[in-house]
């Protein structure tokens, strides 16, 4: 199976905002179903990426394609969880996890229909371990926990691909760790593409299926006076077996190898010698890039 045939395929792609050169040929492969985990210095791109994924924004050149054919605009087979929880506020918590089940069930929905997608919400805010607030107001909770209740809302609509930027910067260690497993249960149970972006790298790890490092950091043959964007520097596919892998020595090494290969300025690869050991893996480098 060629990178044209994958579920998502990117080639070629640019992103600039005006002079600036924010995304550099990024070239990538997903097969349904992955966790990517997708880490980077500051300022490098990650969320300029998943608004290209979403549709929100265009590449400025290159190509995306989802399921055989363009991306298009954001549409319901995308799911967004910001690093922002975004909650309307004259909804109640469990009106907010709803509100996308009725707008797709419609006025007319039946009274069974009405009863389940309630009973559906209420199961992912119990698993959220917030049952007990579904009456109250965003006003009325933490930032923590009105960010559990943006992510049931994405959560519960199951979209083929769910992007999530930063969405447990928000939540104490503990909360974190547990929604860490639940996002990984219900990524078995729905089947879905998930694209994770995270500033901490024990969570990308533990996370993804697949590990992409978006990095400005790297070398070419166009010379000093070129600008150049991020890259996918490394992209590993990675199993992680429990939260007990953490404390492992090899699970430390791993970490201290992608913080050289993608935030240490002074580590700054060739293209040439990308770490790109996923299977799917491609790279599309012109000869003036692979000059030395």
């Amino acid at each position: 199976m060629s990178h044209h045939d994958r579920f998502l395929a990117l080639e070629n792609v640019y992103k600039a905002y005006d002079a600036k050169v924010v995304l550099d040929d990024i070239d990538l492969a997903v097969s349904r179903g992955e966790f990517c985990t997708l880490v980077g210095p500051s300022g490098c791109g990650k969320s300029t990426l998943l608004r290209l994924l979403l549709g929100q924004e265009a590449p400025t050149a290159g190509a995306i394609m989802l399921d055989g054919a363009p991306l298009g605009y954001a549409d319901t087979r995308r799911g967004v969880v910001y690093q922002k929880y975004s909650l309307f506020p004259h909804l109640t918590v469990l009106d907010n996890v709803l509100l996308g089940k009725r707008i797709t069930a419609g006025a007319l929905a039946s009274r069974a229909v009405r009863s389940a997608m309630r009973d559906e919400a209420v199961e992912y805010l119990r698993r959220m371990g917030m049952a007990d607030h579904a009456g109250k107001y965003p006003h009325e909770l933490s930032g923590g926990m009105q960010q559990r209740v943006a992510i049931a809302q994405a959560l519960i609509m199951k979209p083929q691909v769910l992007l999530m930027d930063e969405p447990f910067g928000a939540l104490d260690p503990g909360t974190r760790e547990n929604m860490q497993v639940f996002i990984l249960e219900l990524w078995e149970e729905a089947g879905m593409t998930v694209f994770f972006v995270t500033h901490d790298l024990e969570e990308a790890v533990f996370l993804g299926t697949r590990l992409l490092v978006l990095s400005q950091y790297y070398t070419d043959g166009r010379g000093d006076g070129v600008q150049r964007g991020a890259r996918i520097v490394a992209d590993y596919q990675i199993k992680v077996a429990s939260t007990r892998s953490k404390e492992t020595a090899d699970f430390g090494a791993f970490i201290a190898q992608i913080r050289r290969e993608g935030f240490d300025p002074e580590c700054r690869r060739h293209v040439a010698d990308f770490n790109l050991r996923h299977p799917d893996s491609f790279h599309t480098v012109s000869a003036a890039e692979l000059q030395r």
